[in-house]
């Protein structure tokens, strides 16, 4: 027994890459989307930390540590994992989990909040230290899981209609230069065409005056604020459920089936492990609890080049940590630009794997359950606090259980 538990966290399978192999599989496709995926979670996904901790009313300092530790830390995690395993695993912080807290922190004090994601930490561990969470994972069909996916990739497609129809400025000439380079790989392979719109949306951006001022306005250089934290049973009681599940279900499910997708191997528990265990450093200076997102690690894995996917998560990795040390200055950027270049980047880059996870959730078997898990999902529904991807895959399981498997029975019968 004491063998099987340590043995549940997957080991490498690939041999760690030497400094020339990195050299050689790091191309302009890999930089491109290694830093297209970090500015996507540097730009949207920062919107809902300052939102939570605006509800909090947490000082700046406090707010500045929070994402210092949300891409230093998590950089670090991503940069070396990615390296023992020759394989991109983005990790990041937990956006429903962002969300929760948010509400959490309009009667709870930021002490509780930080003793609540501690314990969060060590529950994670827990599920995929022994095992527990591959053997949940391994019975959920692959295309309800991918449906899950798609229902939370699609708003980004939508933001992108809504951005490219009330800010045609700024959105139409990005969507016009990634259409224009995708046209032709050759050319793409060169100039990659995401990083190119991203490009393309800044210079229109400051060139049209839409660049607001005070990028400078919280300082440069970030300063990590310890936190004592504070064990309360109500804190507890109301967060610590809704986290775990959000992070082991909703967000490294999401995380797996893109790298799964994408022909890698990720590690169900070694996500689980590594997401609770770093964690629980990572809370005292405010961080939210870690996760092997979804989203980024999409558009890391856009490039066609499989075997070099690790290279753009690398690049991914290193451009967080330097976002974390200088997390004011790069905050205070991303907020001074428009909201339709947010949306119109993050819907372009989205578009490939939203196209991917359509595919993967709705060709296969369990198609009626894909479709409730879809159609939960995009509702943002929330029951007991829990937010709807995880609702989506519980009854998209449950439907595709009773209606489904009785399909499959029948043809394999007949």
């Amino acid at each position: 027994m004491a063998s099987s538990v340590l043995l549940a966290v997957e080991k490498p399978e690939l041999p760690r890459p030497t400094f020339a192999e990195i050299k050689r599989d790091l191309g302009p496709q890999e930089i491109g989307n290694g830093l297209v995926a970090l500015i996507f979670s540097a730009s949207g996904p920062i919107a809902v930390i300052l939102a939570a901790a605006a509800a909090g009313n947490l000082s700046p300092d406090q707010t500045s540590s929070w994402i210092f530790g949300a891409f230093l830390g998590n950089g670090l995690l991503t940069l070396w994992l990615t390296y023992m395993y020759r394989s991109p695993q983005a990790y990041f912080w937990t956006i429903p989990g962002t969300v929760i807290v948010g509400d959490s922190l309009t009667h709870l004090s930021f002490a509780e909040v930080i003793g609540a994601y501690l314990v969060t930490g060590v529950v994670v561990f827990a599920l995929g230290w022994t095992g527990l969470i591959g053997r949940i994972m391994a019975v959920l069909p692959p295309t309800i899981v991918m449906a899950m996916v798609a229902g939370i990739f699609l708003r980004f497609g939508l933001d992108l209609i809504d951005a490219s129809v009330t800010d045609p400025l700024i959105a139409l000439p990005m969507v016009i230069v990634f259409v224009a380079l995708s046209m032709s790989p050759r050319l793409a392979s060169i100039a990659p065409p995401v990083a190119v719109a991203a490009v393309v949306g800044t210079i229109v951006a400051i060139a049209s005056g839409k660049l607001a001022s005070g990028i400078l306005d919280n300082g440069i250089i970030s300063r990590p604020v310890f936190t004592a934290p504070e064990f309360s049973f109500a804190a507890i009681m109301e967060l610590v459920v809704p986290l775990a599940i959000t992070v082991v279900i909703v967000q490294n499910g999401q995380g797996v089936a893109v790298l799964k997708a994408a022909g890698h191997r990720p590690g169900v528990n070694l996500a689980a492990a590594a997401s609770g265990l770093w964690s629980l450093p990572m809370a005292l200076i405010g961080n939210i609890t870690t996760c092997l997102t979804g989203p980024t690690n999409a558009l890391i894995v856009a490039g066609a080049k499989s075997h070099r996917h690790y290279t753009a998560a690398m690049v991914t990795a290193i451009g967080a940590i330097i976002v974390g040390l200088f997390s004011p200055t790069f905050v205070g950027f991303m907020l001074a630009m428009p909201i339709s270049f947010i949306a119109a980047l993050a819907g372009i880059a989205m578009l490939t794997p939203l196209k991917n996870a359509f595919i993967a959730g709705f060709s296969g078997d369990y198609s009626t359950g894909a479709l409730v898990c879809f159609l939960v999902t995009v509702s943002e529904i929330s029951i007991l606090g829990i937010t709807a991807p995880f609702w989506g895959i519980v009854f998209g399981w449950l439907i595709g259980w009773l209606l489904d498997s009785k399909l499959l029975e029948n043809k394999k019968r007949a």
